[in-house]
């Protein structure tokens, strides 16, 4: 599925296509003009059915900038009424990742730069905005996302570890996440075995993250 810059990908294994009851692809553009200023935002979606599991995978790029925090929720409720509300209750999983681009809130750039130095950076996840809006009931309802254990994955100079040192010098944010939530507990559980960045890749201004997410049927 792909919408401009956004992409998503599914890979499984070899010959498990007997597997595949249901496969199909959407997208969403919020803003920009459709893409005719800047890149555009918005998101896509693969809807699947593996294995009698009914699956979401939505991607997605929001408004950039502190300040947009009203404008982030608002395209998100958008792509969801979109992109989710016809089949509500017949999945059960749903997972949202991407360029996300919540910022911390209200901490200046020197002290959250010294904090991620010395390794501190967790003292900053409760100035995270994706946390503090979700906490207020405005977005993700019922989702779950791993620990922010790793340093924030955004803004890096391309090609290296350090942290923006433009003439900008944006302010380090857990930009790109991972959440899910599972439609029915009763009947599926999920463990998250792993929540991380890949520190080592660098083709871009961000890190990427990743999830390691078992799924297991809960039989009675």
């Amino acid at each position: 599925a792909k919408l401009q810059s956004i992409q998503l990908y599914l890979f499984g294994p070899k010959n498990s296509q007997t597997l595949v009851k249901e496969l199909k692809a959407k997208r969403h553009s919020v803003g920009g003009l459709g893409g005719l200023i800047g890149r555009k935002k918005g998101a896509v979606a693969i809807r699947i059915n593996y294995d009698d599991i009914k699956m979401v995978f939505i991607a997605c790029h929001l408004a950039a900038h502190a300040n947009k925090v009203d404008q982030r929720n608002k395209e998100l409720r958008h792509i969801s009424n979109s992109l989710l509300s016809r089949d509500k209750r017949t999945r059960d999983l749903t997972v949202w990742l991407g360029d996300l681009n919540y910022r911390i809130e209200d901490v200046s750039n020197r002290p959250v730069r010294s904090l991620i130095h010395n390794h501190l950076q967790s003292v900053l996840v409760s100035k995270d905005q994706l946390l503090q809006e979700a906490e207020r009931g405005e977005i993700f309802e019922g989702y779950c996302e791993g620990t922010l254990g790793f340093k924030p994955t955004y803004k890096y100079n391309v090609g290296s570890s350090n942290y923006d040192t433009s003439q900008k010098e944006r302010i380090p944010a857990w930009t790109d996440r991972i959440l899910y939530k599972i439609q029915d507990t009763n009947n599926i559980q999920a463990v998250l075995h792993s929540y991380d960045s890949v520190d080592q890749v660098n083709g871009s201004d961000h890190k990427p993250v990743k999830a390691d997410l078992c799924l297991k049927w809960i039989y009675s």
